[in-house]
C-alpha cells in the first residue's frame, strides 16, 4: 500500500502546480492508473490501487480547488493490454496524468505518454532503464539494482563467499541478477551459477534442487510478488529451508500478502526491502 500511497501524494503535488485559472484547464482533474487488478500481479495492483485511495480518502478528493477522478484499470500484467487501456485513458477519458505498473507495461505506454505529454507516475516498476523510456516518467517507488547491490554488500560483509542466484526470466530479473553478481564479486564473493526461472507459471522445485547441488553458503533469489508462497513452499520440500544455506534478497520475496502462505520457510530470510 505504501507504494500507491506515495503515487498518490506525487500526483497531488503535481496537480497542485497547474493553475486554476489555466484556458485549458478541466474543472475535474482525471488521473488514469494502469495496473494488474487481476493475473499473477494482482498482489502488486491492490496495494497500489488500496493506497492511492487511501490517499483521497485522508486527504480529501480536490487539489488545488479541482476536483480529483481516480480512474484504474486492469491490464492484468499484460502489455498489450496496458498500451491498449492507456491509449483509451488519454483519447476517450482525457486524463491528465497516468500511472503505470509492471515492467512490461510501464515500458508499452511509454510512447503514448511521449506523444500525448502526459506526465506518468510509475507506481511499481524497479527496472532502472524504465523511467528512460520517456521524459514524461517518474518513479516513486524503486529500483532492482539498489535493493540487489545493498544486499550483495551486505552477505559479503556478513561472511557469505559463495552465492547462487535464482532469478524470474524477466527484465527485472536480469538487472537483479547482474547487480547483485557485480557487488558480490567485488566484496570478494563469487557466484556460481544465476538460474533464470521462468516468468510464467514458475516451477522452482529443478532451480532449487540445482542450486542445493553446487553447495552455496547464500541463495539470492528474485521473484515478483506473488510468487513467493509457491517458492517457500519448494523451498522447504527440498530442506533447504534446514541446509543453513543463508537466504537473501530483494523484498519481493517477503511481500505482506504472500507471507501468510509461506509458514515458517522463510523464517532467517534476510531482504533490501522495506
Amino acid at each position: 500500500m505504501r507504494l500507491g500511497y506515495f503515487a498518490a501524494a506525487c500526483l497531488s503535488v503535481a496537480i497542485s502546480g497547474i493553475a486554476v485559472g489555466d484556458a485549458v484547464a478541466q474543472d475535474v482533474v482525471k488521473i488514469g492508473v494502469v495496473i494488474p487488478m487481476t493475473g499473477g500481479f494482482t498482489s502488486v495492483g491492490r496495494e497500489v490501487a488500496a493506497g492511492a485511495k487511501l490517499y483521497i480518502q485522508q486527504h480529501g478528493g480536490t487539489v488545488a480547488g479541482r476536483k480529483v477522478e481516480l480512474i484504474i484499470r486492469d491490464d492484468a500484467g499484460v502489455p498489450d493490454a496496458g498500451k491498449r487501456l492507456a491509449q483509451e485513458l488519454i483519447v476517450k477519458d482525457k486524463v491528465s496524468f497516468l500511472g503505470a505498473g509492471i515492467t512490461p507495461t510501464a515500458m508499452a505506454m511509454a510512447p503514448l505518454a511521449t506523444e500525448a505529454k502526459v506526465a506518468t507516475v510509475v507506481m511499481v516498476s524497479g527496472t532502472s532503464v524504465v523511467t528512460e523510456r520517456s521524459p514524461y516518467y517518474v518513479r516513486t517507488s524503486f529500483t532492482l539494482g539498489q535493493q540487489s547491490g545493498i544486499i550483495a554488500d551486505w552477505a559479503t560483509q556478513n561472511g557469505s563467499k559463495k552465492a547462487v542466484a535464482i532469478v524470474s526470466d524477466w527484465a527485472p530479473g536480469a538487472e537483479a541478477s547482474k547487480v547483485f553478481d557485480q557487488h558480490f564479486a567485488k566484496g570478494g564473493g563469487q557466484v556460481l551459477d544465476t538460474l533464470k526461472v521462468p516468468l510464467a507459471n514458475p516451477d522452482f522445485a529443478p532451480f532449487l534442487q540445482r542450486a542445493r547441488d553446487l553447495q552455496p553458503d547464500t541463495l539470492f533469489v528474485f521473484v515478483p510478488a506473488g510468487q513467493a508462497g509457491t517458492l517457500a513452499r519448494q523451498f522447504a520440500e527440498r530442506g533447504l529451508d534446514k541446509s543453513g544455506i543463508k537466504l537473501i534478497g530483494p523484498g519481493d520475496i517477503v511481500d505482506d500478502d504472500d507471507l501468510p502462505g509461506t509458514g515458517n520457510a522463510l523464517l532467517g530470510v534476510v531482504t533490501a526491502g522495506i
